[in-house]
């Protein structure tokens, strides 16, 4: 039986090769497990800190007291509170009520109002700001980047579901899955403020939900889910978590706010070294530290190499470091994230070795020269992590490129005349181009996203309109109002046909089993894009219920069958849990290939997404099952 992650706090010894071509070990290190390498599902080890105890802090200096300020606004010196103000009139004897001063001085009882005045409302404001210090601490009840107000789930997304179960679920989900507007979902559903469920630590619980998204490859919102908690408040899981998110981004500043605090309570090695680059970072020499760290063992060859060239980049750098690449054949979470942090040129052979998902790290980093973005992006947005106006951006940023050749500007030219060319026919032929060229399903799937808006622009009218790829490619981006309205130059029962009737906002239609048995599902041999629009259609609720039984037996569709994932996911929906339900949708769909998701398993996911208020999403799932078969 597979053994849960971080299912003990006892960490086994890490092995540190002598050679060059060791690796630090990147990876949670539980007993009885191995070191797993970048591409595996548990977060890999990373290194602990060690040096460098926080200077005492200098006590703060007196703060001048605030001038008290007279009724009438006149300003009232303390150097001459209680003494006659010089006028020619003979100066009038104190009257018997008044009150000594501190120094001797008799001071005027109205003053002394005044003065008791101005210092309440001094202790007030300080009251006020060391209440406001306080307020500023983030809880670990609810705990998350984005709010229902930007669009994200609501806090009690997870109500009544037990945190242990959740973060199971979370733990083993084998990203990336099939669904490209599911994973979408996942990602809206992770990055929440949500409250944190019963039985689980929040900060225990935002690791769970960071860790899966960089597996997903949702670096940069991996890493804020991470940071969400306060440092204070961080767990041994949520360290180990953030130093994975942070080298997927290649941010190693991330980890210095608690590189001190990881270092006693991880005690893992890769945080020594993590906190001397942060001394570097901070502008303090670490070049010893650094040394001490190589003598030591905690780090050595090219990943030591790395980082003392990230350390050089400090205010104090002293080093300039040559990286050679020729003794490495396997690249580390270490290693990737402080090449990319120093911009250092990782070996194509070297990013063959690690897992898919690191492409999508790639197509999210400003670090990379935005031509080798271009490939990882057609991977990153057939996943879900690059949008459309993310990927029109990559190519935008290409058309004032020096190297006029580049394959890449060609395809930055043909976007802009399929959205800017004078003549319709101009658009669609650019359009056509753009689509014919890829020759991987991903690269064909990811130019539909990058030409939504594009073809969304063309008018109906448009003379030889490919409607059946122009659907697509708009559904492809959620565009489904602009998609509809090619719904009467759709022939019945194309694929055009298919995706309108499942992405209809409106569901102003209902269908028979006859109109499924009429779809023809172009290049569909084994039926299989047949039984998808019936379990599409069934879960929408858009067939009726004797639709529905006849056609689960004529299609083949085991809508009614029973196991511990539909019992799982039907209570998710009974109970209104969306978040749980999106979670469980996404473990139905554990494959990289929609091919390999049975046709009951989208019915399942999409009346259980129908049943929690998530119809929009459930469409687009539809439909895009559809689309990319």
């Amino acid at each position: 039986m597979k053994r849960p992650l971080f299912a003990s706090r006892k960490w086994c010894r890490l092995r540190i090769s002598r050679t060059n071509t060791a690796r630090l070990a990147i990876a949670v290190c539980l007993v009885g497990a191995g070191i797993p390498a970048l591409g595996q599902n548990s977060p890999e080890s990373l290194l602990p800190p060690g040096f460098n105890d926080p200077a005492n802090t200098p006590a703060p200096s007196a703060q001048p007291r605030p001038r008290p300020t007279s009724p009438g606004g006149l300003t009232l010196n303390p150097a001459t509170l209680g003494r006659p103000a010089p006028t020619s009139a003979p100066t009038p004897t104190p009257a018997p009520d008044a009150l000594p001063g501190a120094d001797g001085e008799v001071v005027d009882p109205v003053v002394a109002a005044v003065l008791a005045d101005a210092q309440a409302a001094a202790a007030l404001r300080a009251a006020q700001a060391y209440a406001l210090a306080l307020s500023a601490h983030r809880s670990l009840d609810t705990v998350g980047v984005a709010g229902p107000e930007q669009g994200a789930m609501a806090p009690d997304a997870f109500r009544g579901a037990d945190g242990v179960y959740v973060e199971e679920l979370m733990r083993r989900l084998n990203a990336p899955i099939a669904s490209r507007w599911l994973s979408m979902a996942l990602r809206k559903t992770l990055v929440s403020r949500l409250d944190t469920p019963a039985r689980v630590n929040g900060a225990d619980f935002a690791a769970e939900r960071a860790w899966l998204l960089v597996r997903m490859g949702e670096s940069v919102a991996g890493r804020a889910v991470a940071q969400s908690v306060d440092p204070e408040n961080y767990t041994p899981k949520l360290y180990n978590v953030l130093m994975q998110a942070g080298l997927s981004t290649g941010d190693p500043g991330a980890f210095c706010p608690v590189a001190d605090k990881a270092a006693a309570v991880a005690r893992e090695r890769g945080w020594i070294v993590a906190k001397s680059v942060c001394t570097a970072l901070a502008g303090q020499p670490a070049a010893q530290l650094l040394a001490a760290n190589e003598k030591a063992g905690a780090a050595r060859g090219i990943d030591m190499l790395l980082a003392r060239k990230v350390a050089g980049m400090g205010a104090r750098g002293r080093q300039a470091v040559t990286i050679e690449w020729d003794s490495v054949d396997q690249l580390t979470a270490w290693s990737f994230g402080m090449a990319l942090a120093s911009g250092t040129d990782i070996p194509v052979t070297l990013i063959a070795t690690v897992n898919p998902r690191v492409q999508a790290w790639r197509a999210l980093s400003p670090m990379i020269d935005v031509r080798k973005r271009i490939a990882p992006a057609d991977y990153a947005a057939a996943r879900g992590v690059l949008s459309n106006a993310a990927m029109v951006d990559l190519y935008g940023a290409l058309d004032n490129d020096d190297d006029q050749a580049s394959a890449e500007l060609g395809i930055a030219r043909d976007l802009r005349t399929a959205y800017a060319a004078s003549t319709r026919a101009e658009r669609m032929t650019a359009l056509r181009g753009l689509w014919d060229e890829p020759k991987t399903a991903d690269g064909r799937y990811a130019r539909m996203i990058l030409t939504a808006r594009a073809a969304a622009r063309l008018s109906v009218d448009t003379e030889g309109a490919d409607v059946d790829r122009l659907v697509r490619s708009m559904l492809s981006a959620g565009l489904d109002r602009s998609a509809m309205r090619w719904q009467g130059k759709a022939e019945k029962g194309g694929d055009a046909w298919a995706m309108l009737a499942l992405a209809d906002p409106d569901a102003g239609q209902t269908y028979k089993a006859g109109d499924i048995s009429g779809y023809s599902g172009a290049a569909d041999p084994n039926g299989l894009k047949r039984r998808m629009l019936f379990a599409g259609l069934a879960g929408l609720g858009r067939l009726s219920s004797a639709d529905i039984s006849s056609g689960a037996e004529s299609f083949d569709v085991k809508i009614g069958a029973q196991n511990s994932w539909t019992r799982a996911i039907d209570r998710a929906a009974r109970m209104n849990q969306p978040g749980l339900v999106v979670l469980l949708a996404s473990v139905g769909m554990q494959t990289t290939d929609w091919r390999g998701v049975p046709p009951e398993v989208l019915y399942r996911t999409i009346s259980a997404m129908r049943a929690v208020g998530l119809g929009g999403q459930a469409r687009m799932i539809a439909a895009e099952a559809i689309a990319r078969l």
